[in-house]
Formats: structure tokens, sequence, C-alpha cells
């Protein structure tokens, strides 16, 4: 049954370069022994291959479908009751957005990779299979994840290089690479990965914010040391590396600071881009939703905004602190509206020793430095 469920997700991704090893590699054998599900009244649901039929736990390992293995650093099997305020700290992400990744980075079989987040190990064994173990280094940050992750692949017949430390260092035992793909998200590109990364050689990652904003990333590295290159039009999403993850959000006071009123609807940060494009010129800052009120807080500087709507037609907005966020927001949305409001690969990102560049069409476009 495991083989013809491999071979039907095979068939389901539809990449002929990676359907070989799709078909090969035993996604089951790298879910341990229980995943979290989420149910929208209960939370994060631990449920454990003992309370399922063999039959019906295969299944849901070929399923096309991302798995939460670990919750603020538990185990799904660990777990005994459900789970509703931690977030999720790994998985084992979709199969077909897994591919989606490894195509975005141009990955072939003459090619030396380096892998930010082993995670359970199943994208490490896809690369084993296809381009050769000596060919694949992947480096996980937490041990418990480490040590299931190494153990899978070698039982599923691989042995890559694996190392247990700070992805965001990367690994120069290997160095330099043709490739690197990082499975986690991270805020600003690390300058080691840099380093690392052959002349021509490229750097894909999914990148996230602490507004919420997403884009995908994917640069070459120069002779001179530095990465460019414009965002994919791709829309992936990847749990946090933990150093680049936000910090907790404060409890704010709305209603609080200088009043002014706004024509821009707060709700044009529910779309994706927009909230991207917004993050740009607030990288410090949280959003949340209070019914239709909108709230912003810079962690760095304590400034806070709250917008809402208006009896009279439009928003009010309340400021306070030493930055106006709103306003910083407005002037951002109004600058890519007028672009034409493009999606994230209507923007790139430049990386340097002094600095990372985002910018609007090309580099010599309007542009806004990202948090180092």
């Amino acid at each position: 049954m495991a083989a013809q469920l491999r071979q039907a997700l095979a068939e389901s991704v539809k990449s002929p370069d990676w359907h070989d090893a799709l078909q090969a590699v035993p996604r089951a054998d790298f879910l341990g022994d229980a995943v979290y599900r989420h149910d929208p009244d209960r939370g994060w649901v631990p449920t454990h291959r003992t309370e399922m039929s063999p039959e019906e736990w295969l299944t849901l390992a070929y399923t096309d479908e991302t798995w939460v293995t670990q919750i603020d650093g538990v185990m799904a099997e660990d777990a005994i009751e459900p789970v509703t305020i931690l977030r999720p700290t790994s998985s084992s992400t979709q199969p077909s957005l897994v591919v989606r990744m490894l195509e975005a980075a141009g990955i072939r079989e003459d090619q030396t990779v380096l892998e930010i987040g082993t995670g359970t190990g199943y994208s490490t064994a896809l690369m084993s299979h296809r381009l050769g173990e000596d060919a694949v280094t992947s480096i996980e940050y937490d041990p418990v994840i480490a040590t299931r992750a190494k153990r899978a692949i070698n039982g599923a017949g691989y042995a890559p290089t694996l190392i247990e430390g700070d992805g965001l260092d990367g690994y120069e035992g290997g160095a330099p690479y043709d490739r690197l793909i990082a499975t986690c998200a991270v805020r600003t590109i690390p300058l080691p990965w840099l380093r690392q990364v052959k002349e021509e050689g490229t750097i894909t990652a999914p990148m996230l914010g602490w507004l919420g904003g997403v884009a995908f990333a994917h640069l070459r590295v120069s002779m001179d040391g530095t990465a460019s290159g414009r965002f994919l039009a791709d829309d992936v999403y990847f749990m946090p590396a933990r150093a680049h993850a936000a910090p907790p959000r404060p409890t704010l006071w709305m209603g609080v600071g200088e009043v002014s009123r706004s024509e821009l609807d707060p709700a044009i940060l529910k779309d994706d881009t927009a909230l991207f494009v917004a993050q740009l010129a607030i990288p410090q800052a949280h959003h949340g939703w209070a019914e239709d009120t909108l709230t912003l807080h810079d962690v760095s500087s304590g400034s806070q905004a709250d917008i809402s709507p208006s009896p009279g037609g439009g928003w009010v907005v309340h400021q306070h602190g030493p930055h106006r966020l709103w306003d910083m927001v407005e002037e951002v949305i109004f600058t890519w509206m007028g672009a034409g409001k493009p999606h994230q690969s209507g923007f790139g990102l430049s990386v340097t020793a002094e600095g990372q560049r985002v910018w609007l069409g090309d580099p010599d476009g309007p542009s806004w430095r990202l948090p180092t």
C-alpha cells in the first residue's frame, strides 16, 4: 500500500525532475509516531499513530498536506492534550511545496546544496536520492529534531552530511556550495550564507517579517560577495527561524495619542502584498485586529497606532510615540499603489555587508532598508 501511495503522491505533484525521488522516499518514516492536526474548536490536537489503523496512518502520511510535528518545543508524540496558544516550531512540509522550493532553487544533479533547516529530514532525503548523498549538507538547530531526522534519513538508506547547529551561520565545512536553500523563513539574509555560496551560485529562502509580510527570495551571489535578485512569483509560507521570530505581542491601549483622519482603509493590510509593503516602512512592528480596528505597535520604539472607522466616513487614527506608524504605512502604500500595486515579484532585494535593501521595480527604484 505504501508504494502505491508514494506513486500516487509523485503523480499528483507533477514534477518530472523529482518524480523518482517522491516515489522512492518513504515520507511515513519521517513523521515519527504522531503529528498535530488543527481543530478550530480545540486547537492543535496530537494524533498518535497507535490511534489509527496502519492504512489510515499511511494515507495521512502520503496526503499532500503539511503535518506539524512540534509546537513550542513539544513533539507531537509527547503531547497528551490539545495545545491552544503556542505556535508550531517544526513540521513535515507539504510535499508539493517542498518540490516547488527545490524547483525554484534550480537544483540539479551536478550541484552541491546546503539546506538550512533539516526538519523531519524528508526534503534532505529527496535531494540525497536525486543528487547523491555526497552533494547534500543539511543543518538543524533543534537537537531533538536533528537526532530524529538523522535516524529517519539513515533508516531510508541515505547518509548526507548532517550538522546540528545554527543554520543562520551556515556550515563552512562543505563550502562553497552551488545552491543554498532555506526551509525556514528569515527576516533578513544572514551574511555567512553569502560567503559560503560560489560565485553565480544562488540563495533561495522564504522571508517573513514581524508584521507578517512574506516574500520568496531568489538571489544570485556576485564575485564581489554581494547578492541580488527579484522575489519570486510563488507565495510560500514557512515557519520562521527561531532567532528571527517576532517577539510576543504586548497588550495595547487604544485611543491613545494624537488624533487624525485617514482616507486609506486599513483593511487593505488584509491583502498579503499590501502587508508586505507596509512592513517595509515599519519592519519592527506587530499588527493586530480588534474587530474592525487595526492596531500597530513598534517593538523598538514603543510607538503605537490604532485606526478605526469614523461615523462620518473615513477612519480615525490615534498615534503615540516617536514614530507615526500609520503615516509611514500610508506613504509606502501610496507609493506601491502609484506603481500599479505589483505583487512581491515586482520587488527585489540587494544584500551587501553594509546593509540589505528592498527595491521596487529595479535597483534604482524606490527602496527601503531592512533591519540588521
